[in-house]
């Protein structure tokens, strides 16, 4: 992981450049203009600082109408960029790591891991998601500028959202992978755990130690495991971008002109 990817913030987690990877044809995804990261409820005065400078012009947040208004977001003083969220469903959508706490009857890391890989077969087909990636991928094709993109932890939704833009974009598949799991590595580890788990406890009641690991962790398995049901779905991953999510050629070519460098 290159030493600049990560902004290292205090009460942010997993905030992190997702541009830098070379995508087919030739060309990388520009740096400092693709950023991602967990809620911003925590943000210290001096995280909103660094956060003002990276002049977001827009911010995808993908938590659902409870969340954000049990956790709200603090932003910087007079800022500016537009905040978009997926409409409400009409009912409670819980993170993908809290439903798997939640619906697991008798917890251990092994039945929350198949919990992760049950909820990650439906991930990329919420309704909620495929609408606000569908904005988030014509956004970012209008080349306005930075963008942020954030759920609870940022991991699940938005590393779904994150893949989806970088296969439009022609990034590689190891490369979509790598990126994905880095959120085990990015910045203060423990201290992400910790945010999360007081959430998901507060959800669930006590948990053991080795599930909420397994619960505020990613695996390449479970990406792997949402990709090949989109494929299986739609026939392809392309067949999905088109048909799912509005990027057809068009808008790929689009999205290449705004983001690739190089």
């Amino acid at each position: 992981m290159s030493p600049d990817r990560v902004l290292r913030l205090e009460g942010v987690h997993n905030f992190r450049d997702y541009g830098g990877y070379p995508v087919s044809g030739g060309g990388r995804l520009k740096r400092g203009q693709l950023w991602r990261s967990g809620q911003h409820h925590g943000a210290t005065d001096a995280d909103l600082e660094q956060i003002d400078a990276l002049d977001l012009v827009s911010v995808f947040d993908l938590r659902g109408s409870k969340e954000r208004s049990t956790h709200p977001c603090r932003r910087p003083e007079g800022f500016s960029a537009k905040v978009h969220y997926p409409e409400d469903p009409g009912d409670v959508r819980q993170a993908p790591h809290v439903a798997a706490a939640a619906t697991t009857r008798q917890r251990d890391a092994a039945s929350t891991r198949a919990g992760m890989l049950r909820n990650y077969h439906k991930i990329a087909f919420r309704p909620e998601l495929v609408g606000i990636m569908r904005s988030y991928l014509e956004e970012l094709a209008a080349g306005r500028g930075a963008s942020l993109i954030n759920c609870m932890a940022g991991k699940d939704r938005t590393g779904i959202a994150v893949a989806m833009l970088h296969l439009a974009t022609g990034v590689h598949r190891d490369d979509v992978i790598e990126d994905y799991v880095l959120t085990n590595s990015a910045g203060d580890t423990e201290a992400r755990i910790a945010s999360g788990a007081e959430t998901i406890r507060a959800i669930t009641g006590q948990m053991d130690e080795e599930v909420l690991r397994v619960i505020m962790g990613v695996e390449a398995e479970y990406l792997e495991t949402a990709l090949a049901k989109i494929a299986e779905e739609h026939g392809s991953i392309d067949a999905y971008l088109r048909d799912v999510l509005g990027a057809d050629e068009a808008l790929r070519e689009k999205l290449r002109e705004a983001l690739v460098e190089g």
